[in-house]
């Protein structure tokens, strides 16, 4: 089995070396020996981990001072704080464990102790309050009492380091109280089912009744394999190439160059301005005449006319024209589904789901910039459409089958197709089974995920960390 969290590696190595006094090449060569146990690490994941490394080392040499000049000496077990209560409190519980992820250290003069927090990239995401506050919480009350704590936030695709946090233990305790306590709280006391990703650890997820069960809807029988989940990018990306699923999978940084072509930003954009359309609550009806300024995203000149002349077109044909009063709107809703027969939890984003006088009507969007008939003329080329007809044709949607139906949007610059599709036609049913069944049969009994180098390579967004990426395509 691979391992299948790209930064456990990272921390092992780094565990080796802060911990076990190894060289980096010892520690590294402990990755694939028999004390990892049965976890593999893939190739690809080992090339990150090995660049990753190399940045966290030269932020923080060990035995040397930092960048900031500072020694420090690492803490071998994450940091827990634990409360124990006299009596229980109003939900029955005496006792609370909340542990941290990280890196520990404590300063060589024992009056700092420093949490490092680990991402994957910069990506403009500011890590929230709350989260800095109980992690800071956890830092103050580890172990002897510190002067002061920092929290930190490293960056292994670019070496890069940010203070957080740094305060007293007395401000600390201010800043937990205010926002760190009432999250978890909230988090403790939290009744609602979000069904998602995580379902796949999920120790209660038999009996959940936010799980919808859909044995075989994948068209396999074989519950040996390690439970995972799975959706339609995930079929596309490993019929491409088996290691690009899996790197994607594990979150590696992706080359922006590639992933953010501009015809996929134009496609990108316009689902954003449909879903913000779509979803608002006056339920008005796309206009024919694009705003000015209608994409979220910067466009190049061409792309961005393009995609105005899409979104009229779209105006044509917007579901929101004929919807009835009161009917169930949902705009890119995230569906979740157990399929018990191949223990694989399934993810579905419709890009439109709305009710038809009781029935589901489920709408994809495309674009593209070829000629009318031309793209998306088989279901095997629209594989969303295939899993869609299952789904609705299993009635596991519910609703009443009477209009029933599928919907494919192709918007051009020169007009739109709206192609409909009846899930419950015995013929369509078994084909749009078999286009799933052939996308998820191979990736169902992987377990080596081995790149497939091919002139894929050229357009892959996750090749630098691929071993076996074609050396005349390799960034």
């Amino acid at each position: 089995m691979l391992e299948d969290f790209a930064l456990a590696p990272f921390m092992t190595v780094l565990d080796g070396i802060e911990h076990d006094f190894l060289s980096e090449a010892e520690s590294f060569a402990l990755l694939g020996s028999k004390e990892r146990g049965s976890r593999r690490v893939h190739s690809g994941v080992l090339r990150w981990t090995e660049h990753a490394v190399q940045h966290y080392l030269t932020a923080f040499p060990p035995g040397n001072p930092d960048l900031n000049g500072e020694y420090w000496q690492p803490v071998r077990s994450s940091w827990t704080y634990e409360q124990e209560l006299s009596k229980p409190d109003r939900r029955g519980v005496r006792s609370y464990r909340i542990r941290v992820w990280g890196r520990c250290y404590r300063s060589a003069d024992g009056r700092v102790n420093e949490l490092r927090m680990m991402s994957y990239r910069r990506d403009g995401r500011k890590r929230a309050t709350e989260e800095v506050a109980i992690a800071a919480h956890i830092a103050a009350n580890a172990q002897s009492r510190p002067e002061r704590v920092r929290v930190r936030e490293f960056t292994c695709l670019d070496g890069e380091t940010e203070l957080l946090y740094e305060g007293t233990p007395e401000q600390v305790g201010e800043l937990y109280r205010e926002f760190g306590a009432p999250a978890l709280a909230e988090v403790v006391d939290g009744s609602e089912y979000r069904p998602g990703e995580p379902c796949v650890k999920c120790l209660y997820r038999v009996e959940c009744p936010g799980l919808p069960s859909a044995p075989g809807v994948l068209g396999i029988s074989d519950r040996s394999r390690p439970r995972r989940t799975w959706s339609v990018t995930n079929g596309r990306n490993y019929r491409a190439c088996p290691a690009k699923d899996f790197l994607r999978r594990m979150r590696l940084p992706l080359d922006q160059r590639i992933e953010r072509v501009a015809a996929a930003e134009r496609g990108r954009a316009l689902h954003d301005h449909l879903l913000r359309k779509h979803a608002a609550d006056s339920r008005t009806p796309c206009a024919a005449r694009a705003e000015e300024h209608w994409s979220p995203r910067p466009l190049p000149p061409d792309e961005a006319e393009a995609g105005a002349a899409m979104l009229r077109h779209h105006s044509e044909v917007c579901p929101l024209l004929r919807l009835p009063p009161g009917a169930v709107l949902k705009a890119e809703p995230g569906l979740v589904f157990d399929d018990t027969d191949a223990d694989v939890v399934l993810l579905v984003t419709p890009d439109l789901l709305y009710q038809d006088r009781g029935s589901w009507v489920w709408r994809e969007v495309k674009t593209t910039r070829g000629a009318a008939g031309k793209a998306f003329r088989t279901l095997e080329s629209v594989p969303q459409i295939a899993l869609a007809i299952v789904l609705l044709g299993r009635g596991l949607l519910g609703g009443s089958r009477a209009r029933s139906r599928v919907e494919l949007e192709v918007l051009r610059p020169d007009g739109v197709d709206l192609r409909l599709f009846d899930p419950f036609d015995r013929r369509m049913r078994a084909e749009a089974a078999e286009v799933v069944h052939g996308l998820v049969r191979d990736w169902h009994r992987d377990d080596e995920f081995t790149p497939r180098p091919s002139s894929e390579c050229r357009s892959c967004e996750v090749r630098r960390w691929c071993p076996a990426a074609l050396p005349e395509t390799a960034g």
